[in-house]
C-alpha cells in the first residue's frame, strides 16, 4: 500500500466514522437511539437496508465464490423480490400500527411471553454468531495488510465497530449509510474498470464473457432439483424464498431498518427498491469473481491465496518443497495462459471445431494447475494442521493488492470496511434493541426512564461486541464466509418464520400450541444439519413447515383432549 492509498482509506473512514457520532449525538431517547425517531424517509431506508445485508464479506467472499463456482450462488436471491411484496403486504403494517420497537413485541400480545422470549433467543444467538463473521472479514483484511496477528486485528476492528455503534445507535447507522453506500458504488465500478482493462489487448469484454462461459463460470441457473445440491432453481426459489421471508420479515436487524420509516409507506417503498435492487446487486458481485477466474488465466496468480499460511511455510524447514512447488505452478500458470490465449482467438473466429479442441486443451492445464494447489494445500497441512486450507475468502483482496493502482486500492478497501461498519453496526444495534426491549423491560416490568434504556442498551452493544469478537476468532474455519453466514442463519430462520407465519395466518392458534411446535421444529432443523445431507436453503422450508405442523397438531389436541394437555403441562412445570 502506498501513502495515497492510506490517505484514502483513512480519510474515507475518519469522515464516516465523524459524520455517524456526530449525528448520533442527539441519540438521547430509546426512540432515537433504536429507531431513529421514526422519521426516514424510503430512500434512506433502502439505503439502510441494502447496507446492513452488504458486509465485507459480500465484497471479500462473494467475489470469490464466483471465482471458484461461477454464477450459481445468485440463485439463491431469484426468491427475495417475492419476499419483499410478502412483507410489505403483511409484516409492516402490523408492525407500524402496533408502534412495536422489536418484532418480538408482536409475539406476546399475539401468543404470550414464552413464545416472544424464545423467539428472541434464537434471534440473538443467530445474529450474534453472524456479527462474529462480519467483524472476522475486515480483520482478515488489516491482518493481510499490516502482517499483525488476526487476533490483534480482530480486537482493533471489533473495538471501531462497537465504539461507532455505542455512541451513535440507530440514528448515526442510518445517517451514514447513504455515504457508505457510495463509496461502495465507486468501489466496486473501479473494480470491473481495471479488471477489463489489465486483460489482454486481444480480449475484449464480449470475448472475456465468453470465456467466462467456456470456463464453466456463467452458470446462471441450475433446472436439476437435487436436495443435496446447494444452489439450483428449486432450493433458490423455494427455500431462498422462506430464508428471505425470514431475515427481512423477522430478523430485527433488518426489521429496524424499515421501522425507522416515517410511514407505511416509506417503510414499504424501502423494502420494494431493496427486491428490485438487490438481485442484480448480487449477479454484478458473482460477475466480478467469474471474470477475475478469466483474469487469473492470463495473469499470475499465488499457488495459495492466503499469504498468512504462505508464510508459515515459507518459515519451515519444508520451505524448498514449497518453493519447488511454487515454480511448478508458474510453469503451469504460463502454459494456462497460452492455452486461454488460444481459446480466447477461436472464440473470436468464431470456429467450434477450433473453440472445442482450445477448450479441452485449456481444461487439461486447469487440472495441472488445481492439481499443485492441492498439493500445497496439503504441505500447508502437514505444517500447521489448524491452518485454513479454504483460501477463497482472499481472492479479491490478492487481485485488489496486487493489480490496482495506486489511490485505488485505498479506495477498494475503504469499501470493505465501509461495509463491516454498516452491517456491523446494524447488527449490534438490533442485537441491542432485542436485549433491551424483550430483556430487560421484561424483567423490569415494562419501560423504564429514557436515558437509563439508552444506557442499558449501550451496554448491551458492548457486550454483544465482545461475544462477537470472541466468535471471530473461530470464523477462519468455516470456509467461504458468505456461504458460513447463510448457514448459520438457516440453522434458526425457518422456525423463527413459521412462528410469525402461525401468528399472522394461524388466528385460534395459542401461545402453548406454537411454543412448543417451534421447540420440536428446531429439534427438526439440528437433525436435519447433523444427519443428512440436505442443503442449507432447504432448513428454512424444514423449520417452517414443522413449527405450523406442529402447531397445528398441538392445537387440535389442546381442542380435543384439554384435559390430558393440561395434566402435561402441569407435569412439564413441576419438573
Amino acid at each position: 500500500m502506498t501513502l495515497l492509498d492510506w490517505l484514502v482509506l483513512g480519510g474515507t473512514l475518519a469522515f464516516i466514522t465523524g459524520f455517524g457520532i456526530y449525528k448520533g449525538r442527539q441519540a438521547n431517547s430509546i426512540q432515537e437511539y433504536l429507531l431513529a425517531g421514526r422519521r426516514m424517509r424510503w430512500y434512506s431506508v433502502t439505503l439502510a437496508i441494502m447496507a446492513t445485508q452488504a458486509s465485507a464479506i459480500t465484497f471479500l467472499s462473494t467475489p470469490g465464490q464466483g471465482y471458484a463456482d461461477g454464477m450459481r450462488f445468485v440463485q439463491m436471491y431469484l426468491g427475495l423480490p417475492l419476499a419483499m411484496i410478502g412483507i410489505a403486504a403483511v409484516a409492516v403494517p402490523i408492525y407500524h400500527r402496533l408502534k412495536i420497537l422489536t418484532p418480538y413485541e408482536y409475539l406476546e400480545q399475539r401468543f404470550d411471553a414464552k413464545t416472544r422470549l424464545l423467539t428472541a433467543f434464537l434471534f440473538l444467538l443467530q445474529r450474534g454468531l453472524a456479527t462474529g463473521l462480519t467483524i472476522y472479514a475486515p480483520s482478515l483484511v488489516l491482518s493481510v495488510l499490516l502482517g499483525w496477528n488476526l487476533s490483534l486485528t480482530i480486537l482493533v476492528m471489533g473495538g471501531l465497530m462497537i465504539t461507532y455503534t455505542v455512541t451513535g445507535g440507530a440514528r448515526a447507522v442510518s445517517r451514514t449509510q447513504p455515504q457508505q453506500a457510495a463509496v461502495i458504488f465507486m468501489g466496486m465500478t473501479a473494480a470491473f474498470v481495471v479488471l477489463i482493462w489489465r486483460l489482454p489487448d486481444d480480449v475484449s469484454i464480449t470475448g472475456a464473457l465468453q470465456l467466462a462461459g467456456h470456463l464453466g463460470r456463467l452458470n446462471p441457473i441450475d433446472w436439476t432439483f437435487d436436495l443435496q445440491n446447494r444452489y439450483n432453481i428449486w432450493s433458490g426459489m423455494i427455500g431462498g424464498l422462506f430464508l428471505a421471508l425470514s431475515y427481512f420479515g423477522t430478523d430485527h436487524s433488518q426489521v429496524q431498518r424499515y421501522l425507522t420509516g416515517r410511514s407505511v409507506a416509506e417503510s414499504r417503498t424501502g423494502l420494494l427498491m431493496n427486491g428490485l435492487l438487490k438481485v442484480p446487486m448480487q449477479f454484478a458481485i458473482l460477475l466480478l469473481g467469474a471474470l477475475l477466474f478469466v483474469f487469473y488465466q492470463f495473469n499470475p496468480a499465488p499457488l495459495f491465496f492466503n499469504p498468512v499460511e504462505t508464510a508459515k511455510v515459507v518459515a519451515s524447514e519444508r520451505r524448498a518443497e514449497w518453493l519447488e512447488l511454487e515454480g511448478q505452478h508458474q510453469r503451469l500458470l504460463e502454459l494456462r495462459k497460452q492455452r486461454a490465449l488460444e481459446l480466447a482467438r477461436a472464440v473470436d473466429a468464431g470456429s467450434a471445431d477450433s473453440a472445442g479442441a482450445a477448450r479441452q486443451a485449456l481444461a487439461t492445464a486447469d487440472r495441472a494447475v488445481d492439481q499443485t494447489r492441492a498439493a500445497a494445500a496439503r504441505l500447508i497441512q502437514e505444517v500447521d494442521p489448524e491452518a485454513n486450507t479454504n483460501d477463497v475468502n482472499y481472492v479479491f483482496l490478492t487481485f485488489v493488492i496486487h493489480y490496482l493502482p495506486a489511490g485505488l486500492v485505498g479506495l477498494i478497501l475503504a469499501v470493505v470496511f465501509s461495509a463491516s461498519m454498516s452491517s456491523t453496526s446494524g447488527e449490534l444495534a438490533a442485537l441491542s434493541a432485542v436485549t433491551v426491549v424483550d430483556g430487560y423491560r421484561r424483567l423490569k416490568g415494562g419501560a423504564g426512564e429514557n436515558h437509563r434504556e439508552v444506557t442499558v442498551s449501550r451496554w448491551a452493544t458492548l457486550l454483544w461486541g465482545g461475544f462477537a469478537m470472541l466468535f471471530a476468532e473461530y470464523a477462519g474455519r468455516l470456509g467461504t464466509l458468505v456461504e458460513a453466514v447463510n448457514i448459520l442463519g438457516s440453522l434458526f430462520y425457518g422456525t423463527i418464520l413459521g412462528i410469525f407465519l402461525t401468528a399472522f395466518f394461524l388466528k385460534r392458534v395459542r401461545g402453548r400450541a406454537v411454543f412448543c411446535a417451534a421447540l420440536a421444529a428446531e429439534a427438526g432443523v439440528i437433525a436435519c444439519f447433523l444427519l443428512t445431507p440436505v442443503s442449507f436453503l432447504w432448513y428454512n422450508v424444514v423449520g417452517c413447515t414443522l413449527v405450523i405442523g406442529f402447531a397445528l397438531l398441538f392445537h387440535f389436541f389442546e381442542r380435543h383432549f384439554p384435559s390430558k394437555v393440561e395434566s402435561t403441562s402441569h407435569h412439564l412445570n413441576s419438573c
